[in-house]
């Protein structure tokens, strides 16, 4: 597995760099295929806090924890911990839900998520900061909600599989999961 740790603002020791991939490579049981892409580490400090972000792709999905701690190595600890229960919570639902169909699969690899930073310098207003890339694989409305929670994000934009147009999956308020679909 090819992992990748980068410090924000913070100097990367070899100890630190040793631990952390260490801890990661754990979680190599958990796939049957090395990780499509490198495995991101990025670790920062801030307000005397230590954050550790990991993200991470297996069989087209994407797998992202953060954590954040007093002591930088429990962080890398609880962030590891976080992506064994997604692992665990993603195995255990595609598992029922191909039981319950009757079908035996797995998720088709492929695409990538590319991330660019954005900073002109223009005046003070609105401005995008934060472009991302990313292939919209066809899914059906379940499987793009758990994608969004595995993701920790609120809202998860994809391509339906029954109807082959683009909709949106959203966390609403009141906790229950709304979707928009196009006219």
């Amino acid at each position: 597995m090819n992992i990748q740790v980068r410090g924000d603002h913070l100097d990367v020791t070899p100890a630190m760099r040793d631990y952390v991939e260490k801890k990661v490579s754990r979680l190599e049981k958990f796939f049957d295929a090395p990780p499509e892409r490198e495995v991101a580490v990025t670790m920062s400090v801030e307000r005397g806090m230590h954050r550790v972000e990991v993200m991470l792709q297996v069989h087209g999905v994407l797998f992202r924890a953060e954590e954040a701690s007093d002591d930088m190595y429990a962080s890398v600890d609880l962030v590891v911990d976080k992506l064994e229960q997604q692992f665990n919570k993603y195995k255990t639902r595609l598992n029922k839900r191909f039981r319950d169909q009757g079908v035996r699969t797995r998720i088709a690899a492929g695409g990538r998520t590319v991330d660019r930073l954005e900073d002109d310098g223009a005046d003070g207003g609105e401005r995008v900061v934060r472009v991302k890339r990313f292939p919209i694989k066809p899914m059906d409305v379940e499987e793009a909600v758990m994608q969004m929670n595995l993701l920790g994000h609120d809202f998860y934009v994809f391509t339906n599989a029954a109807t082959d147009e683009v909709n949106v999956v959203y966390r609403r308020k009141n906790g229950n999961y709304g979707l928009i679909e196009p006219k």
